[in-house]
């Protein structure tokens, strides 16, 4: 039982990437996070991907399961659409209180650890993992994992580190942008949270850039630098794409054709 992969799953992880960046496609080179899932439940066999809307996004059901992102490096992380009960009462009462927007900040964090005990409990878990990728416009990327959630202490976040302030209104292209709601690490006094509950709910974790390891990123590809203790890699990716009709070809079945 573990959430952490072993050196010879990372190296997995890195061949899997590498493979799916070398499919031929019609947008940027990301790897989208439902990729990103299906690998991380190939790696950890008999893991399933789970499609659902649950924390966990895949899981060995009785064991372990992983929350999954994928992002560029610069595209803040959306963590859920936080849809508080009585959020318009709790908004109007936060807007002159301290004390109703600390309420208001307790309920968004209390919403983040109810959906990881619910998952924990749902799945009969014993940890939940956090299995994270990061993309950078040079092809080098960055993975890493950590463990957030047991079936001793579910919860990830405690609402007593966070202070919340609502933000200064913008105007963006002669429209006004939607205040958010932002939680304040009283710890680092940076912004952590930034919840959109005027707009679409969307809940989005700026302090996971404290999560981020300080490793050194490879400029070979094929090389993979590893953390100490496993549990992050540096990698670069290749840009080269296989042609489209090698693909077609070794699909269609034709002798000798290869994707190589």
């Amino acid at each position: 039982m573990t959430v952490f992969s072993s050196k010879n799953q990372l190296e997995d992880i890195v061949a899997y990437l590498s493979a799916y960046m070398r499919i031929p496609y019609f947008q940027d080179d990301t790897i989208p996070g439902q990729v990103m899932e299906k690998i991380i439940s190939l790696v950890h066999k008999p893991a399933i991907q789970l499609k659902t809307y649950d924390y966990v996004d895949v899981c060995r059901e009785g064991d372990v399961g992983w929350q999954v992102k994928s992002t560029k490096h610069d595209t803040p992380i959306t963590w859920k659409r936080a849809k508080i009960a009585n959020s318009n009462e709790m908004i109007v009462a936060s807007e002159n209180s301290p004390e109703d927007r600390q309420r208001l900040g307790d309920a968004i964090i209390d919403f983040c650890n109810d959906h990881a005990c619910e998952s924990l409990e749902k799945y009969d878990l014993k940890e939940i993992g956090y299995s994270r990728l990061i993309m950078y416009d040079d092809g080098t990327a960055v993975y890493f994992e950590r463990l957030i959630s047991t079936a001793s202490n579910c919860k990830i976040f405690d609402k007593k580190n966070y202070e919340w302030n609502w933000s200064n209104p913008k105007n963006v292209t002669k429209k006004e942008q939607l205040q958010s709601l932002h939680g304040i690490d009283k710890k680092t006094r940076r912004k952590a949270f930034a919840w959109h509950g005027r707009g679409e709910n969307q809940l989005h974790f700026y302090g996971e850039y404290d999560w981020w390891p300080s490793i050194e990123k490879p400029h070979i590809i094929g090389q993979i630098n590893f953390s100490e203790d496993y549990h992050a890699m540096a990698f670069k990716l290749p840009s080269d794409k296989i042609p489209w009709e090698k693909i077609v070809a070794f699909l269609s079945g034709e002798v000798g054709s290869s994707c190589v």
